[in-house]
């Protein structure tokens, strides 16, 4: 029973929220535009970066937790925050390898559970 007790109730809300609401926005823009789920992807990374630079996301990361670092903005926020630490660390440099050395880790994983997914599943072609 002791572990119940110490979850933080507040946080895991405001992590669901939050998360919840990224997704959503992505989903309206997969649903109401013209916009393909690839260019998406790559406009909440593009504003995870933006938001990370300008010191903005932090914020967000505070207040949300892993509803903020999850989505895929929280990886942009990851590799702007890499970089910003490899600048201040070992100068021009640090601008190419800041991002990638932050983010390795999820990269790997990505690449490690993507290909264990495709061992797993069978792919289907769509017809058209």
């Amino acid at each position: 029973m002791g572990f119940i007790n110490t979850i933080d109730w507040m946080q895991l809300l405001r992590c669901f929220v939050v998360g919840g609401i990224l997704c959503v926005i992505g989903q309206i823009l997969i649903d109401k535009t013209k916009l393909t789920p690839a260019r998406i992807l790559v406009a909440y990374v593009t504003i995870g970066v933006l938001l990370g630079g300008l010191g903005i996301y932090k914020h967000l990361v505070d207040f949300a937790g892993s509803g903020a670092t999850v989505p895929l903005t929280g990886f942009g926020y990851n590799l702007s925050k890499g970089t910003i630490e490899a600048v201040k660390e070992n100068g021009l440099i640090g601008a190419f390898t800041g991002g990638l050395k932050a983010s390795a880790g999820g990269i790997a994983a990505a690449v490690f559970f993507g290909y264990i997914a495709s061992l797993i599943s069978k792919p289907k072609i769509k017809k058209q």
